[in-house]
């Protein structure tokens, strides 16, 4: 009997994982290796909450992306349609200049066509941007000159050249203008 207990007293017995062990029964190298253990613990649930801080950032950027898409999906297409709505306004321009009879039907048939194409791209959500008489906007605007005027104010838009174009809140084209400023002395 007394061999048995030679041999338990000569290995010191393992912490066993399912039970609780109290500080002082450690060892000091069981206790670096414990401390080591919480501290590796530690960053891995600090390098978790950041994983899934990033990976939340990441899905509510992906929606506001999915979003922007659907929004703009009309965008090239627009720019595309709108070469073609100025031709029909330059046409029923000449249209309307024709003294003819024969003038007077291709004026109507254009003015259909302009008005269906305009509803068109209405409700695709494109907006005309009206320049004439605004002050000048650099966003909105494209100035190609200025001219002298005494009636309008300084940098305020006299005549419009060419419409511009948004997609609700994004500017597709920018209106050309003609800005005023002072008359010279």
């Amino acid at each position: 009997m007394s061999k048995s207990k030679d041999k338990t007293e000569e290995a010191p017995a393992a912490p066993d994982a399912g039970q609780p062990v109290e500080l002082h029964q450690l060892t000091p190298q069981e206790l670096d290796d414990l401390k080591s253990r919480a501290a590796k613990a530690d960053e891995n649930w600090d390098r978790f909450l950041r994983t899934t801080a990033d990976f939340e950032n990441f899905k509510k950027r992906a929606a506001r992306e999915r979003q922007d898409a659907v929004k703009f999906a009309n965008e090239g297409l627009l720019q595309k349609i709108i070469p073609v709505l100025d031709n029909f306004e330059m046409a029923l321009g000449a249209a309307q200049n024709s003294p003819a009879a024969s003038g007077q039907s291709l004026q109507a048939g254009i003015a259909m066509i302009q008005q269906q194409l305009k509803n068109a791209l209405v409700e695709a959500g494109l907006e005309e941007v009206d320049a004439t008489g605004k002050p000048f906007d650099p966003n909105l605007h494209e100035a190609v000159s200025q001219q002298e005027s005494a009636d309008a104010a300084e940098g305020s838009v006299v005549q419009q050249l060419r419409k511009g174009y948004k997609l609700r809140e994004r500017l597709l084209r920018p209106a050309t203008v003609i800005v005023a400023k002072k008359p010279g002395a």
